[in-house]
């Protein structure tokens, strides 16, 4: 299996974010990259770069103002007098369906749905690239390789079509399925993250090309907990084609892994052409964010479980911080899905 990163992703490195109305340092940092990297080197997978596809998938799943929004805010915001040093919206709109505003205070409130995705001057260029590494490992799956590791660096599952939350700006595992699309009738994507994925529900929602399914702590007490929920089922064409799983706070091992069957088996009768895993490690037990108590074992179980629908897969990082497991984490999660190969 090869492993899809760019250096350029690590410019990105927001100092803070808000929680609980306080400022604290951004869990979300470069340092992820590089021990995911490698780990992901350790556990025997190649290293290769992304070429770069431009904005031809990222388009597919993203809005042009919203696009033209994250490459030029910086530079607009830098221009306002006192303003701070990363764009961070103080205020926000109920709904989005009243007057788009030209303004750079106005367009980031509509742009974020929270304030844990700053913006720097690096922000675009390394989201640019993440994108590019999640487009590169599906391209790598359609020629033929039975599985590829994006590690997409910001995460994605959080951005909607035209929202940035959560530390996720372009939707990585979107893009996968874009691309996965171009061979494949029918794609599923299925989320492991420990927060529901809100953006990838949106994007999809009222399709029935692509398949969603998200298993995450239940939202009713988590993040981002005003979607994951299990009566979100999809609208229009989409009815019946996006399944939430959530899960209690807390929950382990062995009742997770009841759950995933439910979901590989909704993901087997839907019969994909192939498979985007949305790899959160943040399920884990000792992860800064907590919401479930996944153990590294767990990963490698969870893993080999998913493998076990023989799928081509794309496995695009999301969550998962610093922890001093977070290497042995995603080494037992790509060494399990490798063990049913």
């Amino acid at each position: 299996m090869k492993v899809i990163f760019d250096e350029r992703q690590k410019k990105h490195y927001p100092r803070s974010f808000f929680s609980s109305g306080s400022p604290q340092p951004n869990p979300e940092q470069p340092e992820r990259a590089d021990r995911l990297l490698a780990a992901a080197k350790s556990s025997g997978l190649i290293a290769k770069t992304p070429t770069d596809y431009g904005l031809k998938y990222i388009s597919k799943v993203h809005t042009e103002r919203y696009l033209t929004y994250l490459e030029n805010i910086h530079v607009r915001w830098s221009r306002i007098e006192g303003g701070s040093a990363e764009v961070v919206p103080g205020i926000h709109p109920d709904r989005r369906d009243g007057g788009y505003p030209k303004s750079a205070v106005g367009q980031a409130g509509w742009h974020h749905c929270d304030t844990a995705s700053p913006v720097s001057a690096d922000t675009w260029d390394s989201v640019l690239w993440s994108a590019h590494s999640a487009a590169h490992a599906a391209k790598l799956v359609l020629k033929g390789e039975r599985a590829c590791y994006a590690l997409s660096r910001p995460p994605g599952h959080h951005a909607t079509r035209e929202v940035a939350s959560g530390f996720c700006y372009v939707n990585n595992a979107a893009v996968a399925a874009e691309v996965l699309r171009e061979k494949h009738d029918r794609v599923a994507v299925l989320d492991v993250d420990v927060h529901h994925g809100n953006g990838t529900q949106e994007i999809f929602y009222e399709r029935d090309d692509v398949f969603t399914v998200s298993i995450h702590a239940d939202p009713v007490r988590f993040y981002p907990f005003f979607w994951g929920y299990a009566e979100e089922r999809g609208s229009g064409d989409g009815t019946g084609f996006n399944l939430n799983l959530p899960l209690p706070r807390g929950t382990a091992d062995d009742d997770y892994l009841d759950t995933l069957d439910t979901a590989i088996a909704a993901i087997g009768k839907y019969s994909p052409g192939a498979l985007v895993i949305a790899l959160g490690l943040d399920a884990y037990e000792g992860d800064p964010l907590r919401g479930l108590a996944i153990t590294t074992l767990g990963f490698g179980r969870i893993a080999r479980r998913i493998g076990e629908l023989d799928l081509p897969t794309v496995l695009v990082q999301e969550g998962g911080y610093l922890s001093d497991e977070l290497g042995d984490n995603l080494s037992s999660f790509l060494q399990g899905f490798a063990a049913h190969g």
